[in-house]
């Protein structure tokens, strides 16, 4: 592979600079058991980090946690070089119970903050905000740097900033998956709000 490195970037109002092309780790969560696939990941890591990307994103959904573990494995005396980025949702709509998911979340990637924690997925038809409570509770006391949501709408978005601040949205956005530009995007951008994207080449279409 030629030596290719990614400059970094500063996105909204994060403090932390970031590469803006991230490693996302869906797989490792379903992978992560297999020793053969842990050291095959482990290298990607690696890799990725060799080459500038400095921006890893994982969630407490991704294999029930094996991601973050794997990646925390890695993480070691890395930290200062790495932007970590974690997700995590609740069904029950219940601030003390979503500040345990971020310390769960620092527990398997073996560090004591975590540069941006989002709420994963809205529950559509309640109260989001008890979720929004928790992580701006973790932020207050050093736990995560910043909050972001990922798959808000303008309303959704506008429920939890009641609470606190939001750092960054992720959505899908691609080609094909344009949707977020009618009102989301411009929503972000008018709030300072970072627009960060997965599934960019539509999962390889």
């Amino acid at each position: 592979m030629r030596d290719v490195q990614i400059p970094p970037v500063k996105i909204g109002a994060i403090n932390k600079l970031l590469s803006p092309l991230a490693l996302g780790s869906f797989i490792f969560g379903a992978d992560a058991w297999r020793p053969a696939a842990r050291a095959q990941l482990t290298a990607t890591l690696q890799t990725a980090l060799d080459h500038g990307i400095t921006h890893f994103d994982t969630a407490t959904g991704y294999g029930s946690g094996q991601s973050e573990e794997l990646i925390g494995q890695f993480v070691g005396g890395r930290r200062d070089q790495i932007f970590l980025a974690s997700k995590a949702s609740i069904d029950e709509m219940d601030a003390d119970l979503m500040y345990r998911r971020v310390e769960e979340s620092l527990a398997r990637l073996h560090v004591d903050m975590i540069d941006l924690y989002y709420i994963h997925w809205p529950r559509q038809g309640k109260d989001i905000r008890p979720m929004m409570e928790g992580l701006e509770r973790a932020r207050q006391a050093g736990k995560i740097g910043a909050i972001g949501v990922s798959n808000f709408s303008v309303a959704n978005m506008e429920q939890v900033r009641q609470v606190g601040p939001i750092h960054a949205h992720q959505m899908a956005y691609n080609l094909f998956w344009r949707f977020a530009e009618a009102e989301v995007i411009p929503y972000c951008r008018q709030h300072n709000i970072a627009v960060v994207t997965y599934s960019s080449i539509a999962q390889g279409v």
